[in-house]
């Protein structure tokens, strides 16, 4: 062990631990979720990245000496490489508007960087947590930008995977080009279309969601780096916050912007607002489209019975040969899930007071909860799901042919009354259509009536009178 002390008083530290005296105080006092930042290595590695940015730009500025500089870069090089995620350990949901965590990370990055100075742990004289790491900074500008960072390269599996969902789908609707079934509007008979049609419109439906997850990302890039702790850059030096932020662009690849009102950035939380809505958004789609597969799927014998899932596990602990829809299902509870997240992130938005919004870790929380668990799930759904799909053509081109639904394709020659009369004798009587418009009232010649009522014409059908 070793003691460690700041201005409450003095702490027992592990020996070999990188973090120190107010990360232990984090760990101590919130014991929340028991789920530590380590649980998220992209936000590890984004404050590896912003402290480096910080510490490039304080150098060149001449308020930190080159040699520390370097070790801080040092140290800092460790965290964006993915190591030391075992030392981050303060609690995703704390109070101190994210305090434990950017001390955390100023913590091991100075016992970093004074290892590679060649100095024992807690050696703060020669490298501070406060004084150096974390100089020109506070964490209402570094857990931000850190923040926003990590949301950006965490974002970018997500859209892979809701792409690569969307193919699934898409490759799904080819091989199901020619299965004929019925259209349902209301739960009842509609019109016909092809199975491939309704495939294929889910994919088109995931694609608009990565579209508009592109589009929010883009203003994460507005960053207020450099407003230290309410956006008049209080103890930055002068023309550090445009240095850092171009260090940050050059480190990581993406193009940062300091937001030309740092006081109004510093307390708005309004972009994760609009970031959540996204994946609410999608959550509610990816809800109806498992809801269409499990009604698609029921039966085998007394439901649609139009496609077959892939049997992933026994259903029941007391029916035999039950086997339930449990991929849908439990992407689902998922969308359920970020739907609820979604509402705590819109209360953590409105709750923040005056400069600034100390409910930034529950909204932190709250994202990257909803980002990786959507993430797995929508993975789920394409291996485990959609890609075993298999189509039940017979089946569903016998209800299309025996619905009386397809008397609508008539309508434009024998017009509304009559269809509806149709219908109607058909639904009292049980016959056919083909028995009554062809057969008994000789309305249609049998050619006619295969050349309406061909795959074709009744998938994309041509206006005739």
């Amino acid at each position: 062990m070793r003691t460690e002390k700041d201005f409450l008083g003095e702490r027992a530290i592990p020996g070999g631990a990188y973090y120190g005296v107010q990360t232990q105080r984090g760990m101590d006092n919130f014991r929340i979720t028991g789920v530590p930042m380590s649980a998220e290595p992209q936000f590890v590695r984004a404050f590896g990245y912003v402290k480096k940015a910080a510490a490039l730009a304080n150098r060149d500025l001449g308020v930190l000496e080159p040699a520390i500089a370097d070790a801080i870069v040092a140290g800092c090089d460790r965290l964006i490489a993915g190591e030391m995620r075992d030392q981050f350990l303060t609690d995703f949901i704390q109070g101190g508007a994210g305090t434990s965590t950017n001390m955390n990370a100023n913590e091991v990055i100075a016992n970093l960087a004074l290892e590679h100075l060649g100095r024992e742990k807690g050696q703060y004289q020669f490298v501070s947590p406060n004084d150096h790491v974390n100089f020109g900074q506070s964490t209402n500008d570094v857990y931000p930008t850190a923040f926003r960072l990590a949301l950006i390269l965490r974002l970018a599996s997500y859209m892979d995977a809701l792409t690569s969902l969307q193919q699934a789908f898409f490759a799904k609707g080819r091989e199901f080009e020619r299965v004929l079934k019925m259209g349902r509007t209301h739960l009842q008979d509609a019109v016909p279309m092809s199975l491939g049609q309704e495939f294929h419109g889910w994919g088109t439906t995931l694609g608009e969601e990565v579209q508009r997850i592109a589009e929010v990302r883009q203003l994460l890039h507005e960053i207020n780096l450099g407003a230290t702790a309410i956006g008049t850059m209080v103890t930055a030096a002068p023309g550090y916050p445009e240095l850092a932020t171009r260090y940050l662009s050059e480190l990581t690849g993406q193009k940062f912007i300091l937001a030309g009102d740092l006081v109004e950035a510093t307390s708005d939380t309004g972009a994760y607002v609009l970031l959540s809505g996204v994946l609410k958004r999608t959550s509610s789609k990816l809800t109806k489209i498992c809801n269409d597969l499990r009604l698609l799927a029921s039966g085998p014998r007394c439901g649609f019975n139009e496609i077959n899932l892939p049997q992933m596990q026994p259903g029941s602990s007391i029916m035999p040969g039950k086997v339930n829809p449990v991929i849908p299902e439990v992407v689902n509870q998922v969308g359920f899930l970020v739907i609820g997240l979604d509402l705590t992130v819109t209360l953590a938005a409105s709750a923040g007071q005056l400069q600034l919004n100390v409910m930034e870790p529950v909204i932190t929380y709250a994202l990257f909860t909803s980002i990786s668990t959507m993430e797995n799930a929508v993975n789920s759904l394409r291996v485990n799901c959609v890609d075993g799909i298999t189509a039940n053509a017979e089946r569903t081109r016998d209800m299309v042919l025996n619905s009386l639904g397809i008397v609508t394709v008539l309508k434009p020659r024998l017009g509304y009354k009559l269809c509806a009369e149709v219908a109607r004798e058909g639904f009292n009587t049980g016959k056919s259509l083909h028995d009554i418009v062809v057969t008994e009232r000789g309305l249609l010649t049998q050619a006619e009536w295969e050349k309406v009522f061909s795959f074709d014409n009744l998938i994309r059908p041509e206006f005739t009178n």
